[in-house]
């Protein structure tokens, strides 16, 4: 039993056949994203007792696996369930680091509140990393651009039909080794423009982090595919067709004239944790940073002027990620063409270089997990 600094004990089983050097080691010369899976999880039990009181208890490092649930489980009827996105990277002195950790806890928990899920302490939130990190640290691939990718959710699991917030939850972590998102050289994609689907709309969960968001993306995201690109934009139609966000990412647009410029978060868009560090590194660079509406017309007509200097996404798995063209039904708006020193490129070098340890970290947004 590891006891630690916040009180919480953690048991380890650890797995009986995990894999070998060997595999390991053939897997991390070429991780893709989210294909492969490290030997452990680490759990922590949630229920409500006799009197109606909620608490956390039976926190664990377990080997990874299937999980045993009943067919009548909360989540597989009310899509009652969280998840979060974070990422562990091996500094030159072989340590390993997470980036913002407590902002990905504080998500966590205002998600958790929108679905009417347990909140969980942010110092166990932060401390399960830590257990899953310690027991699988040789999962952490070292190349350039790989981290360890770190999978936190929360689902109801008691067996109950009945449309109530569930009384049993599990929080869980799991890990998988990652190269680039979008694979290879980092290159502009191409994003379709959805004008028949809707991510989320107000007063729904478009600003938590939950999987029903991701299932409403799908379908425009292969209308997106089978036009040749790789994510998928999402409009307000109720606002102008004010610019929201991508699938899976925040959007951001640089003017000649310096500055700026992402969709205000409305209750639609999700608090991106690298959205608000591109911020907070912008304005370290003498950018004028503004949170506002943005419409597919000002898109254009910024494009037509030559104000628009470059259009790029970020997020987690990604970092950031030029847009070279947006496709839409009616002809596509093509980006300016993003140098190495335009400044998307400088804020991902600039954020890649603190969380390896490249570059000195002046915000105390990187936390030791092993």
């Amino acid at each position: 039993m590891t006891q630690n600094a916040v009180g919480v004990e953690f048991t380890q089983r650890l797995a009986e056949n995990p894999k070998s050097a060997e595999e390991r080691a053939a897997i991390l010369a070429n991780p893709g994203f989210g294909d492969y899976f490290t030997d452990h999880t680490a759990v922590v039990d949630w229920t409500v007792d006799a009197e109606g009181k909620g608490g956390w208890h039976n926190a664990r490092i377990e080997p990874y696996g299937p999980i045993a649930m009943d067919p009548a489980a909360a989540v597989l009827h009310y899509g009652q369930e969280i998840f979060e996105g974070l990422k562990a990277y091996r500094h030159a002195d072989g340590s390993v680091w997470t980036f913002r950790p407590e902002a990905n806890a504080h998500r966590f928990n205002r998600s958790a509140q929108r679905l009417a899920l347990p909140e969980l302490p942010p110092e166990v939130f932060v401390e399960s990393l830590r257990q899953l990190v310690s027991v699988d640290k040789d999962w952490v691939p070292s190349g350039d651009g790989e981290a360890l990718y770190l999978r936190p959710f929360m689902i109801a699991t008691e067996a109950f039909l009945g449309v109530r917030p569930a009384r049993e939850v599990s929080y869980r972590v799991i890990a998988s080794p990652a190269g680039n998102y979008f694979g290879g050289e980092l290159k502009p994609v191409s994003i379709w423009l959805s004008e028949h689907y809707a991510r989320a709309g107000h007063g729904g969960t478009g600003e938590a982090k939950c999987g029903g968001n991701y299932a409403a993306s799908l379908a425009a995201q292969l209308e997106a595919e089978a036009n040749g690109c790789k994510q998928v934009l999402f409009l307000d139609p109720t606002n102008d067709n004010a610019v929201e966000e991508l699938g899976g990412m925040n959007i951001f647009f640089v003017f000649t004239d310096g500055r700026l410029v992402t969709p205000a978060l409305n209750g639609n868009i999700l608090h991106g944790v690298t959205r608000d560090s591109v911020l907070q590194l912008a304005q370290d660079r003498g950018l004028t940073v503004e949170e506002r509406k943005i419409t597919i017309d000002e898109w254009r007509q910024s494009l037509a002027d030559g104000s628009l200097a470059e259009v790029f996404a970020c997020g987690t798995a990604a970092v950031i990620t030029p847009i070279g063209e947006l496709k839409t039904a009616d002809g596509s708006l093509a980006s300016p063409a993003i140098g190495s020193d335009s400044v998307a490129m400088a804020i991902r070098e600039q954020l890649l270089g603190i969380q390896t340890g490249a570059i000195e970290d002046l915000h105390g947004w990187l936390t030791r997990l092993a």
